[in-house]
Protein backbone atom coordinates (compact mmCIF):
# COMPACT_ATOMS: atom_id res chain seq x y z
CA UNK A 1 0.00 0.00 0.00
CA UNK A 2 1.47 3.35 -0.83
CA UNK A 3 2.13 5.59 2.23
CA UNK A 4 0.06 8.50 3.04
CA UNK A 5 1.95 11.41 3.78
CA UNK A 6 -0.71 14.02 4.68
CA UNK A 7 -3.37 13.53 7.14
CA UNK A 8 -6.46 15.47 7.38
CA UNK A 9 -8.80 14.93 10.44
CA UNK A 10 -12.24 16.83 9.58
CA UNK A 11 -12.85 17.46 12.96
CA UNK A 12 -9.82 19.46 13.74
CA UNK A 13 -9.23 23.17 12.14
CA UNK A 14 -7.12 23.26 9.24
CA UNK A 15 -5.17 25.95 10.84
CA UNK A 16 -3.87 23.37 13.69
CA UNK A 17 -2.37 20.89 10.51
CA UNK A 18 0.91 21.85 10.09
CA UNK A 19 1.13 19.75 6.71
CA UNK A 20 -1.07 22.29 5.06
CA UNK A 21 -1.26 25.71 4.07
CA UNK A 22 -3.19 28.63 2.62
CA UNK A 23 -0.68 30.93 0.64
CA UNK A 24 2.07 30.80 -1.72
CA UNK A 25 5.85 31.60 -1.23
CA UNK A 26 8.69 30.13 -1.69
CA UNK A 27 9.73 30.15 2.17
CA UNK A 28 6.88 27.60 3.10
CA UNK A 29 8.92 24.50 4.31
CA UNK A 30 8.45 21.13 2.55
CA UNK A 31 6.31 18.79 4.65
CA UNK A 32 7.61 15.48 2.97
CA UNK A 33 10.30 14.35 0.63
CA UNK A 34 9.98 11.94 -2.28
CA UNK A 35 12.33 10.51 -4.67
CA UNK A 36 10.99 10.55 -8.62
CA UNK A 37 9.22 7.01 -9.26
CA UNK A 38 7.50 7.06 -6.01
CA UNK A 39 3.81 7.26 -5.44
CA UNK A 40 2.16 8.39 -2.24
CA UNK A 41 -1.20 9.66 -0.64
CA UNK A 42 -2.03 12.93 0.03
CA UNK A 43 -5.72 13.54 2.37
CA UNK A 44 -7.19 17.55 1.69
CA UNK A 45 -9.44 19.23 3.47
CA UNK A 46 -12.34 20.78 1.53
CA UNK A 47 -11.29 24.45 -0.14
CA UNK A 48 -12.73 26.21 3.52
CA UNK A 49 -11.03 23.75 5.40
CA UNK A 50 -14.38 22.71 6.57
CA UNK A 51 -16.67 25.89 6.99
CA UNK A 52 -19.37 25.13 5.03
CA UNK A 53 -21.86 22.72 6.25
CA UNK A 54 -23.90 20.17 5.34
CA UNK A 55 -27.62 22.00 6.27
CA UNK A 56 -30.32 23.40 4.46
CA UNK A 57 -29.23 26.86 5.32
CA UNK A 58 -26.55 29.33 3.31
CA UNK A 59 -25.24 31.81 6.18
CA UNK A 60 -22.12 29.88 6.06
CA UNK A 61 -21.77 30.52 2.37
CA UNK A 62 -22.92 34.42 3.11
CA UNK A 63 -20.48 34.59 5.91
CA UNK A 64 -17.33 32.64 5.45
CA UNK A 65 -14.05 35.30 5.11
CA UNK A 66 -12.71 34.29 1.59
CA UNK A 67 -9.02 35.82 2.79
CA UNK A 68 -8.72 31.79 4.62
CA UNK A 69 -8.73 29.80 1.20
CA UNK A 70 -7.88 28.06 -0.34
CA UNK A 71 -6.39 25.22 2.21
CA UNK A 72 -4.12 23.26 0.63
CA UNK A 73 -2.12 19.73 1.52
CA UNK A 74 1.59 20.04 1.19
CA UNK A 75 4.55 21.29 -0.28
CA UNK A 76 6.03 17.81 -1.06
CA UNK A 77 9.39 18.21 -1.94
CA UNK A 78 10.83 16.01 -5.22
CA UNK A 79 14.37 14.54 -4.60
CA UNK A 80 16.81 16.28 -7.68
CA UNK A 81 14.08 18.74 -8.91
CA UNK A 82 15.85 21.99 -9.51
CA UNK A 83 14.42 25.54 -11.18
CA UNK A 84 13.99 25.01 -15.05
CA UNK A 85 12.90 21.18 -14.31
CA UNK A 86 9.43 19.83 -15.58
CA UNK A 87 7.53 18.34 -12.08
CA UNK A 88 5.45 15.28 -14.15
CA UNK A 89 2.27 14.28 -11.74
CA UNK A 90 0.30 11.37 -12.66
CA UNK A 91 -3.09 11.22 -10.78
CA UNK A 92 -3.47 7.26 -10.25
CA UNK A 93 -6.52 7.82 -8.22
CA UNK A 94 -9.16 10.35 -6.11
CA UNK A 95 -11.62 9.91 -4.20
CA UNK A 96 -13.98 11.01 -1.01
CA UNK A 97 -12.60 10.73 2.82
CA UNK A 98 -14.94 7.82 3.90
CA UNK A 99 -15.90 9.95 6.72
CA UNK A 100 -17.47 12.87 4.29
CA UNK A 101 -19.34 11.15 1.48
CA UNK A 102 -20.97 14.79 0.58
CA UNK A 103 -20.13 18.12 -0.70
CA UNK A 104 -21.48 21.57 -1.64
CA UNK A 105 -21.71 23.69 -4.53
CA UNK A 106 -22.28 27.77 -3.62
CA UNK A 107 -23.11 31.38 -5.16
CA UNK A 108 -21.22 33.86 -3.52
CA UNK A 109 -22.65 37.25 -2.28
CA UNK A 110 -21.72 39.78 -4.92
CA UNK A 111 -20.35 41.37 -2.19
CA UNK A 112 -17.69 38.38 -0.53
CA UNK A 113 -16.43 37.42 -3.98
CA UNK A 114 -19.33 37.21 -6.31
CA UNK A 115 -19.15 35.00 -9.03
CA UNK A 116 -19.48 34.48 -13.25
CA UNK A 117 -23.28 35.64 -12.95
CA UNK A 118 -23.08 37.75 -10.14
CA UNK A 119 -25.39 40.30 -11.28
CA UNK A 120 -28.45 37.48 -12.11
CA UNK A 121 -27.49 36.05 -8.41
CA UNK A 122 -25.71 38.38 -5.96
CA UNK A 123 -27.07 36.19 -3.08
CA UNK A 124 -25.63 33.78 -1.25
CA UNK A 125 -26.91 30.41 -2.02
CA UNK A 126 -26.04 26.65 -1.87
CA UNK A 127 -26.29 23.31 -2.34
CA UNK A 128 -25.61 20.27 -0.97
CA UNK A 129 -24.78 16.76 -3.07
CA UNK A 130 -24.75 13.39 -2.00
CA UNK A 131 -22.48 11.06 -3.39
CA UNK A 132 -23.90 7.71 -4.55
CA UNK A 133 -20.67 5.83 -5.54
CA UNK A 134 -19.69 7.28 -8.60
CA UNK A 135 -23.03 9.32 -8.76
CA UNK A 136 -24.09 12.64 -7.25
CA UNK A 137 -27.69 13.88 -6.61
CA UNK A 138 -29.13 16.75 -4.47
CA UNK A 139 -31.90 17.33 -2.45
CA UNK A 140 -32.05 20.95 -3.57
CA UNK A 141 -32.02 20.65 -7.34
CA UNK A 142 -34.52 17.46 -8.08
CA UNK A 143 -34.39 15.58 -11.06
CA UNK A 144 -30.58 15.20 -12.38
CA UNK A 145 -28.36 12.47 -11.33
CA UNK A 146 -24.83 12.08 -12.91
CA UNK A 147 -21.61 10.27 -12.31
CA UNK A 148 -18.64 12.38 -10.57
CA UNK A 149 -15.30 13.34 -12.45
CA UNK A 150 -13.42 13.86 -9.66
CA UNK A 151 -10.41 16.39 -9.62
CA UNK A 152 -8.12 18.57 -7.84
CA UNK A 153 -9.22 22.07 -8.92
CA UNK A 154 -6.52 23.53 -7.74
CA UNK A 155 -2.15 21.82 -7.55
CA UNK A 156 0.69 23.62 -8.27
CA UNK A 157 4.30 24.05 -7.09
CA UNK A 158 5.82 26.82 -5.32
CA UNK A 159 6.67 30.35 -6.86
CA UNK A 160 10.72 31.84 -6.22
CA UNK A 161 11.10 35.04 -5.22
CA UNK A 162 10.63 36.63 -8.48
CA UNK A 163 7.56 35.30 -9.75
CA UNK A 164 5.87 35.95 -6.32
CA UNK A 165 7.48 39.40 -6.59
CA UNK A 166 5.59 39.42 -10.24
CA UNK A 167 2.21 38.27 -9.64
CA UNK A 168 2.05 40.76 -6.24
CA UNK A 169 3.25 43.40 -8.72
CA UNK A 170 1.03 42.79 -11.47
CA UNK A 171 -2.29 42.19 -9.13
CA UNK A 172 -2.02 44.84 -6.77
CA UNK A 173 -1.52 46.96 -10.13
CA UNK A 174 -4.69 46.07 -11.22
CA UNK A 175 -6.86 46.47 -8.11
CA UNK A 176 -5.35 50.26 -8.33
CA UNK A 177 -6.94 50.65 -11.67
CA UNK A 178 -10.77 50.41 -9.72
CA UNK A 179 -9.98 49.88 -5.74
CA UNK A 180 -13.44 50.09 -4.90
CA UNK A 181 -14.58 47.86 -7.17
CA UNK A 182 -17.44 45.01 -6.24
CA UNK A 183 -16.44 42.08 -6.06
CA UNK A 184 -12.96 43.28 -6.28
CA UNK A 185 -10.17 42.93 -9.32
CA UNK A 186 -8.51 40.38 -7.52
CA UNK A 187 -7.00 39.34 -3.92
CA UNK A 188 -3.93 41.24 -2.66
CA UNK A 189 -1.25 39.31 0.03
CA UNK A 190 -3.17 39.15 3.43
CA UNK A 191 -0.90 38.32 6.30
CA UNK A 192 -3.53 38.08 9.33
CA UNK A 193 -5.29 34.86 8.12
CA UNK A 194 -2.48 33.52 6.65
CA UNK A 195 -1.58 29.97 7.10
CA UNK A 196 2.09 29.37 6.42
CA UNK A 197 2.38 25.68 7.28
CA UNK A 198 5.38 24.65 9.54
CA UNK A 199 7.00 28.42 8.93
CA UNK A 200 7.02 30.69 12.12
CA UNK A 201 8.26 32.84 14.27
CA UNK A 202 9.59 36.66 12.51
CA UNK A 203 9.99 34.38 8.89
CA UNK A 204 6.52 33.54 9.28
CA UNK A 205 5.07 36.97 9.91
CA UNK A 206 7.03 38.08 6.83
CA UNK A 207 5.89 35.62 4.68
CA UNK A 208 2.53 35.96 5.33
CA UNK A 209 2.53 39.75 4.27
CA UNK A 210 3.62 38.85 0.82
CA UNK A 211 2.27 35.36 0.35
CA UNK A 212 0.41 35.42 -2.77
CA UNK A 213 -3.40 34.43 -2.39
CA UNK A 214 -4.50 31.27 -3.89
CA UNK A 215 -6.90 32.42 -5.68
CA UNK A 216 -6.42 32.71 -9.45
CA UNK A 217 -4.50 30.34 -11.36
CA UNK A 218 -0.99 31.40 -11.90
CA UNK A 219 1.94 29.84 -14.32
CA UNK A 220 2.74 27.28 -11.90
CA UNK A 221 -0.59 26.21 -12.05
CA UNK A 222 -2.38 26.75 -9.26
CA UNK A 223 -6.26 27.01 -9.35
CA UNK A 224 -7.41 26.20 -12.84
CA UNK A 225 -10.14 24.20 -11.61
CA UNK A 226 -9.83 21.91 -15.24
CA UNK A 227 -12.66 19.22 -14.82
CA UNK A 228 -10.36 16.56 -16.78
CA UNK A 229 -7.49 16.45 -14.44
CA UNK A 230 -8.94 13.26 -13.11
CA UNK A 231 -8.16 9.42 -12.31
CA UNK A 232 -5.25 8.31 -15.44
CA UNK A 233 -4.27 11.97 -16.03
CA UNK A 234 -0.54 13.55 -16.02
CA UNK A 235 0.14 16.93 -15.41
CA UNK A 236 3.54 18.55 -16.32
CA UNK A 237 4.55 21.53 -13.96
CA UNK A 238 7.07 24.01 -14.14
CA UNK A 239 10.00 24.17 -11.55
CA UNK A 240 10.80 27.08 -9.74
CA UNK A 241 12.44 26.49 -6.23
CA UNK A 242 14.72 23.21 -5.51
CA UNK A 243 12.37 20.68 -4.92
CA UNK A 244 9.55 21.41 -6.65
CA UNK A 245 7.40 22.02 -3.68
CA UNK A 246 3.90 20.51 -4.94
CA UNK A 247 0.43 21.61 -3.29
CA UNK A 248 -2.89 20.39 -3.53
CA UNK A 249 -6.59 20.81 -2.84
CA UNK A 250 -9.80 22.23 -3.72
CA UNK A 251 -11.02 18.74 -4.70
CA UNK A 252 -14.02 18.25 -6.89
CA UNK A 253 -16.42 15.55 -7.13
CA UNK A 254 -17.83 17.18 -9.90
CA UNK A 255 -17.75 20.25 -12.28
CA UNK A 256 -19.09 22.00 -15.63
CA UNK A 257 -16.56 23.67 -17.86
CA UNK A 258 -15.75 27.17 -16.14
CA UNK A 259 -17.16 26.46 -13.07
CA UNK A 260 -19.48 29.06 -13.31
CA UNK A 261 -20.69 29.83 -9.88
CA UNK A 262 -17.39 30.99 -8.46
CA UNK A 263 -17.62 27.86 -5.83
CA UNK A 264 -18.75 26.25 -8.24
CA UNK A 265 -18.02 22.65 -8.31
CA UNK A 266 -19.57 20.10 -6.15
CA UNK A 267 -16.70 20.94 -3.16
CA UNK A 268 -15.10 18.14 -0.84
CA UNK A 269 -12.90 16.26 1.23
CA UNK A 270 -10.94 13.66 0.05
CA UNK A 271 -7.38 11.92 -1.36
CA UNK A 272 -5.04 11.82 -4.01
CA UNK A 273 -3.25 9.50 -4.95
CA UNK A 274 0.20 10.48 -7.06
CA UNK A 275 3.01 9.42 -8.31
CA UNK A 276 6.03 11.55 -9.38
CA UNK A 277 8.95 11.95 -11.97
CA UNK A 278 11.07 14.70 -13.56
CA UNK A 279 12.25 16.00 -16.67
CA UNK A 280 15.73 17.95 -16.48
CA UNK A 281 15.62 21.44 -17.86
CA UNK A 282 12.19 20.56 -19.28
CA UNK A 283 10.61 23.86 -18.90
CA UNK A 284 13.48 25.27 -21.93
CA UNK A 285 13.79 21.89 -24.04
CA UNK A 286 9.53 22.03 -24.56
CA UNK A 287 9.44 25.90 -24.21
CA UNK A 288 6.79 25.50 -21.50
CA UNK A 289 5.89 28.61 -19.04
CA UNK A 290 2.97 26.86 -18.22
CA UNK A 291 1.53 23.06 -17.08
CA UNK A 292 0.50 20.98 -19.72
CA UNK A 293 -1.61 17.83 -19.08
CA UNK A 294 -2.49 14.90 -20.65
CA UNK A 295 -6.47 14.52 -19.86
CA UNK A 296 -8.01 11.72 -18.14
CA UNK A 297 -9.25 8.72 -19.88
CA UNK A 298 -12.09 8.19 -17.75
CA UNK A 299 -14.94 10.93 -18.26
CA UNK A 300 -18.80 10.53 -18.17
CA UNK A 301 -20.39 9.36 -21.07
CA UNK A 302 -23.20 10.78 -22.82
CA UNK A 303 -23.81 11.11 -26.50
CA UNK A 304 -26.92 13.15 -26.54
CA UNK A 305 -26.62 17.15 -25.79
CA UNK A 306 -27.97 20.23 -25.78
CA UNK A 307 -26.01 22.90 -27.61
CA UNK A 308 -27.03 26.73 -26.40
CA UNK A 309 -24.79 29.56 -28.60
CA UNK A 310 -24.07 32.63 -26.94
CA UNK A 311 -22.04 35.79 -28.87
CA UNK A 312 -19.87 38.41 -27.16
CA UNK A 313 -23.19 40.95 -27.00
CA UNK A 314 -24.09 41.51 -23.50
CA UNK A 315 -27.57 41.10 -21.84
CA UNK A 316 -28.20 45.35 -22.20
CA UNK A 317 -27.59 44.89 -26.17
CA UNK A 318 -23.83 46.16 -26.31
CA UNK A 319 -21.96 45.08 -28.64
CA UNK A 320 -18.12 43.78 -27.71
CA UNK A 321 -15.14 43.01 -30.09
CA UNK A 322 -14.92 39.01 -29.72
CA UNK A 323 -14.97 38.77 -26.55
CA UNK A 324 -15.23 34.96 -25.58
CA UNK A 325 -16.15 35.86 -21.64
CA UNK A 326 -18.93 37.72 -22.63
CA UNK A 327 -20.04 35.65 -25.59
CA UNK A 328 -19.83 32.10 -22.80
CA UNK A 329 -21.46 34.47 -20.43
CA UNK A 330 -24.62 34.45 -23.08
CA UNK A 331 -24.65 30.92 -23.34
CA UNK A 332 -24.53 30.22 -19.69
CA UNK A 333 -27.73 32.39 -19.43
CA UNK A 334 -29.83 30.99 -22.32
CA UNK A 335 -29.24 27.27 -20.73
CA UNK A 336 -30.70 28.97 -17.90
CA UNK A 337 -33.90 30.19 -18.89
CA UNK A 338 -34.12 27.12 -20.68
CA UNK A 339 -34.36 24.93 -17.51
CA UNK A 340 -36.42 27.58 -16.06
CA UNK A 341 -39.63 26.25 -18.41
CA UNK A 342 -39.19 22.60 -16.71
CA UNK A 343 -40.01 23.91 -13.22
CA UNK A 344 -36.30 24.84 -12.12
CA UNK A 345 -35.67 28.34 -10.40
CA UNK A 346 -33.04 30.40 -12.14
CA UNK A 347 -30.54 29.43 -8.89
CA UNK A 348 -31.49 25.32 -9.65
CA UNK A 349 -30.42 25.52 -13.25
CA UNK A 350 -27.04 27.86 -12.27
CA UNK A 351 -26.05 25.45 -9.87
CA UNK A 352 -26.74 22.41 -12.33
CA UNK A 353 -24.73 24.35 -15.03
CA UNK A 354 -21.80 24.95 -12.33
CA UNK A 355 -21.74 21.14 -10.81
CA UNK A 356 -23.03 18.86 -13.94
CA UNK A 357 -20.27 17.33 -16.87
CA UNK A 358 -21.40 20.58 -19.11
CA UNK A 359 -18.74 21.19 -21.94
CA UNK A 360 -18.07 24.76 -22.57
CA UNK A 361 -16.28 25.46 -26.12
CA UNK A 362 -14.98 28.72 -27.89
CA UNK A 363 -16.67 27.91 -31.14
CA UNK A 364 -15.66 31.05 -33.21
CA UNK A 365 -12.97 34.17 -32.75
CA UNK A 366 -12.73 35.06 -36.30
CA UNK A 367 -16.05 36.75 -37.42
CA UNK A 368 -15.92 40.53 -36.63
CA UNK A 369 -17.36 41.64 -34.22
CA UNK A 370 -18.79 38.82 -33.17
CA UNK A 371 -17.59 35.71 -30.38
CA UNK A 372 -19.37 32.30 -30.43
CA UNK A 373 -18.87 30.16 -27.29
CA UNK A 374 -21.34 27.05 -27.03
CA UNK A 375 -22.23 25.40 -23.57
CA UNK A 376 -22.99 21.85 -24.15
CA UNK A 377 -25.58 19.99 -21.88
CA UNK A 378 -26.09 16.21 -21.80
CA UNK A 379 -29.39 15.61 -21.39
CA UNK A 380 -29.03 12.26 -19.70
CA UNK A 381 -28.59 13.89 -16.20
CA UNK A 382 -31.98 14.39 -16.56
CA UNK A 383 -34.59 12.41 -14.83
CA UNK A 384 -37.12 13.26 -17.83
CA UNK A 385 -36.99 15.15 -21.55
CA UNK A 386 -35.58 18.37 -21.64
CA UNK A 387 -35.54 17.70 -25.37
CA UNK A 388 -37.62 20.23 -27.60
CA UNK A 389 -40.76 19.27 -29.37
CA UNK A 390 -44.18 20.57 -30.29
CA UNK A 391 -45.81 20.39 -27.60
CA UNK A 392 -44.00 22.57 -25.60
CA UNK A 393 -42.00 21.81 -21.84
CA UNK A 394 -43.24 19.93 -19.28
CA UNK A 395 -43.02 21.39 -15.77
CA UNK A 396 -41.33 18.58 -13.84
CA UNK A 397 -40.97 20.99 -10.39
CA UNK A 398 -43.70 22.41 -8.65
CA UNK A 399 -41.50 25.22 -6.84
CA UNK A 400 -41.70 22.67 -3.97
CA UNK A 401 -38.03 22.25 -3.42
CA UNK A 402 -35.69 25.66 -3.49
CA UNK A 403 -32.07 26.26 -2.72
CA UNK A 404 -31.46 27.75 0.92
CA UNK A 405 -30.75 31.49 0.09
CA UNK A 406 -29.16 33.78 2.88
CA UNK A 407 -29.58 37.71 2.16
CA UNK A 408 -26.80 39.90 2.57
CA UNK A 409 -26.54 41.48 6.41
Amino acid sequence: MPETLIKVDLTQSAYENDSVHNRWHPDIPMVATVKPGDDFIIETYDWTGGFIKNNDSADDVRDIDLSIVHFLSGPIGVEGAEPGDLLVVDLLDIGAKPDSQWGFNGFFSKQNGGGFLTEHFPLAQKSIWDFEGLFTKSRHVPGVRFPGLIHPGLIGCLPDPRLLATWNERETGLIATNPTRVPGLANPPFGPTAHMGRLAGEARDKAAAEGARTVPPREHGGNCDIKDLSRGSKIYFPVYVPGAGLSMGDLHFSQGDGEITFCGAIEMAGWVHLKVGLIKDGMAKYGIKNPIFKPSPITPRYDDYLIFEGISVDEAGAQHYLDVTVAYRQACLNAIEYLKKFGYSGAQAYSILGTAPVQGHVSGVVDVPNACATLWLPTGIFEFDINPGADGPTRYLDGSVEMPLSPDK
